[in-house]
């Protein structure tokens, strides 16, 4: 069992294991340090890899009417998910507090608003996205039980509950258990792309091109469904963010954070264009938009007596979505309490394991409620992008009272400064420069 003892305040302790309250002279507890770069990129890429890209290509084709377009959709989609990780990336570096949007709304907006976001996030939005791809998992997983039929609410709810309660379990005994099992499981839906890329590529060689022929043909033209076309395909992007919620326990914040992010999203949104490829060699696109499932489709057209490995790839692509949405959203749940928001209880970390273990049992209580109380459809109604990305970066900008210690780290002034628009990096190197010198 780890040991408290009274310290010197001004003696520095071990910043991978305990902080110290200078205020009484004693140490406290709080998370470990572990996560490092390859848990990092796979928090992100194996958060934003989840039943997405399985089954949206046919949606966004749905409503931009043509192939060549919805590969715009999915690269413009791409690209605003980077636009939104570089500006979060520079938030990290400035405010290195775990808990993402809500830590920044707090810091920035203040605690009404903060305590708007953190019950809002943590009893409907982070407890809806988990038990959505829960939902989506345990479908995928119990279908080949059930063949020519659709499967049972009963069997896809109890299969659901038990993949939280086996997410609960990983998460509240070791934050290195999580991190590998993440990593374990985004190296194995990365291998499922992969395959899923070679074969598309293979077909083209063929000369399978169809598709592609007067590809802008019949471009959809309002504004209206194009909306929805790229709500359809950000589905897919969702979880981008998702390192934020975890910078304490960051090896390294100010280049562990923009590192990750700059390797994942760049990652999935290349996987992305080629796996749609790959989709729209094997199929038409009316194929395409007929078939329910389309990477199950693809895999009959394509793997032949093999094509049950796709449905194992988006089983296990879903569950490891899940342990990272898990992971994450009890950190939001931790941070709230342990500034005030919500119950003290929920601030509390388990002594010997150093996981935040109240916080996840409630997460996962909130998620089995919804799961018995609804269907994945009515879940997803719950779950919606918050409006508050935007909202932080600009108020970021335009408090001068607010201190800020932005990093002095090269990688993150030359990786943010290609992205986020010349005069607000400008502007907050001028005002961080002013801060240092006072």
């Amino acid at each position: 069992m780890r040991e408290r003892k009274t310290i010197n305040p001004l003696h520095s302790t071990d910043p991978l294991h305990s902080s110290t309250d200078v205020s009484q002279g004693k140490e406290k507890l709080r998370l470990k340090q572990e996560v490092g770069l390859i848990s990092g990129v796979s928090l992100i890429a194996g958060t934003m890899i989840g039943s997405g890209i399985f089954m949206s290509p046919e949606w966004v084709l749905h409503h931009m009417g043509n192939p060549a377009s919805s590969l715009l959709v999915w690269a413009a989609c791409g690209l605003l998910a980077m636009f939104g990780a570089l500006s979060y990336a520079e938030l990290g570096t400035i405010i290195k507090e775990s808990g993402g949007e809500y830590i920044y709304i707090l810091r920035i907006f203040g605690s009404f608003p903060a305590f708007l976001f953190a019950y809002t996030s943590v009893i409907l939005v982070r407890p809806a996205g988990l038990a959505a791809v829960c939902l989506s998992f345990a479908e995928y997983a119990i279908a080949p039980f059930y063949p020519g039929c659709s499967s049972p609410q009963v069997a896809i709810k109890c299969t659901a509950a038990a993949c939280i309660l086996i997410l609960t379990i990983i998460n509240c005994l070791n934050v290195r258990l999580a991190t590998s099992v993440m990593n374990v499981f985004t190296a194995a839906k990365l291998l499922a792309l992969f395959v899923i890329v070679v074969g598309g590529l293979v077909l083209l060689a063929k000369g399978q091109t169809q598709s592609f022929q007067n590809g802008f043909q019949g471009t959809t033209a309002g504004i209206g469904t194009i909306g929805v076309a790229f709500y359809q395909g950000l589905w897919s992007y969702d979880g981008w963010n998702n390192l934020n919620y975890v910078t304490e326990e960051l090896k390294k914040p100010e280049v562990t954070l923009p590192r990750a992010l700059m390797i994942a999203i760049p990652l999935v949104t290349c996987l992305y264009l080629l796996v749609n490829v790959s989709y729209l060699a094997a199929m038409t696109p009316s194929e395409l938009l007929s078939s329910g499932a389309v990477a199950v489709t693809w895999g009959d057209k394509v793997l032949g007596s093999w094509a049950w490995l796709i449905s194992l790839s988006v089983a296990l692509s879903t569950f490891g979505s899940s342990n990272g949405t898990f992971f994450s959203g009890g950190r939001v749940c931790y941070i709230a309490a342990r500034e005030g928001h919500m119950p003290d209880i929920l601030s509390m970390a388990h002594v010997r394991c150093l996981t935040p273990s109240p916080a996840l049992l409630f997460t996962s209580a909130m998620s089995l409620i919804m799961i018995i109380s609804g269907n994945f459809t009515s879940i997803v109604n719950f779950f919606r992008q918050s409006l508050y990305t935007s909202s932080c970066c600009w108020k970021l900008l335009q408090l001068p009272g607010m201190q800020t210690e932005i990093t002095s780290s090269p990688h993150v002034a030359a990786c943010t400064s290609w992205f986020i628009p010349a005069p607000w990096f400008s502007r907050l190197r001028k005002y961080s420069s002013v801060k240092s010198n006072e």
